[in-house]
């Protein structure tokens, strides 16, 4: 039986679908705003990988950093990257009107959005490993009929060579020091002895955690490839598996950052009974991604990560609310959500043993 809802929806897209309402609604002055906010939104949905290249190529020549603090010329620009005059002038145009380079004076500068770009080493990181991303979705329908490309290829370090294991850790460490911040503002761990970070590669988050807490004893666990690599002697780096071994112990609190939405529900499962089972009574396991779902944010956990996490070949966004359902089913209780500064970044569930 179709609800009233429904049949609303039915009617209302038949209406935005109908080409004399379209240009009804694009002159009448109450509704001349609305429609150019959806056909802007709609555009960007068909250029949107134009964008996304646009950035990719924009870091690819070492625009941004070659304009920070100092106005460039057309030519000084077209030596930096490269690039014949005419593409250098075509790349500029188009990385202005996405606001990374700013026109200034009949030169460039560096733009807003460029910027806060650089601001968050992560963010150029990611773009630049996005061509694995970039390539895999030339052909997203056989993505979804199970085909595998090379963002698949990419992440199984652990078998890997060193380069492949020190390029995975180094583009990690770059993406985690703003959500480290937000992960600790949102729950202090002041009251907690030792911290365990399972999958914490390069010792970021764990690292910002002792800056904060010095009294706090650290642990990092992740796959021995990645816990060599780490030369801190304020953390004990233990080299295993969390699938098939078992986890240290000692721990009162447990972070598990941006790792559940790398793995299947049955690694996960298991991963949260492993931690359930290690933990004192009372002690706390921290959950810390990007979650489907979050309001104002849906396009980056079902659409982004969603697709990308495909290509990985492993893993799904969750939302909250499942991830509560798999704490509890876990047997962990008192669940909760600590609001995080950009929850489409970050959010933070913490429950207890």
């Amino acid at each position: 039986m179709t609800t009233f809802h429904e049949r609303w929806i039915i009617w209302r897209n038949r209406r935005l679908g109908d080409p004399a309402f379209q240009r009804w609604a694009a002159k009448f002055p109450l509704t001349r705003p609305v429609a150019r906010r959806r056909a802007r939104a709609l555009f960007d949905i068909v250029a949107g990988f134009t964008y996304s290249q646009v950035a990719y190529a924009v870091i690819e020549v070492g625009l941004l950093p070659f304009v920070e603090g100092a106005k460039r010329s057309l030519a000084e620009v077209a030596a930096h990257t490269g690039l014949p005059p005419v593409g250098a002038e075509r790349l500029l145009k188009a990385a202005i009107a996405l606001d990374l380079i700013e026109a200034a004076g009949g030169g460039y500068l560096l733009g807003s959005a460029g910027a806060a770009m650089l601001g968050n080493p992560g963010v150029p990181e990611m773009i630049a490993h996005h061509r694995y991303l970039y390539a895999d979705l030339a052909d997203p329908v056989a993505l979804l009929r199970g085909g595998a490309g090379l963002l698949a290829a990419y992440w199984p370090y652990s078998a890997a060579s060193d380069e492949r294991t020190a390029a995975y850790s180094a583009l990690m460490a770059a993406s985690q020091p703003m959500l480290a911040g937000q992960i600790l503002d949102a729950y202090p761990l002041s009251g907690h002895k030792r911290l365990l970070d399972i999958g914490g590669g390069a010792g970021v988050f764990l690292r910002a955690a002792g800056a904060r807490f010095p009294a706090l004893r650290l642990t990092l666990f992740d796959l021995p490839a990645v816990a060599a690599r780490l030369a801190d002697p304020a953390i004990d780096a233990v080299g295993g598996s969390f699938v098939d071994d078992p986890l240290p112990a000692e721990a009162d609190v447990i972070s598990l950052v941006r790792v559940l939405h790398d793995h299947d529900d049955a690694v996960v499962a298991a991963l949260l009974a492993k931690v359930h089972a290690v933990l004192p009574s009372g002690g706390t396991v921290l959950v810390a991604e990007p979650m489907a779902e979050t309001p104002g944010a849906a396009p980056i956990g079902d659409a982004y990560f969603g697709m990308y996490l495909l290509a990985m070949g492993s893993g799904r966004p969750r939302s909250a609310v499942v991830l509560r359902a798999m704490l509890d089913v876990a047997g962990f209780s008192e669940v909760r959500e600590h609001a995080t500064a950009i929850p489409m970044l970050v959010r933070v569930l913490t429950a207890t043993r």
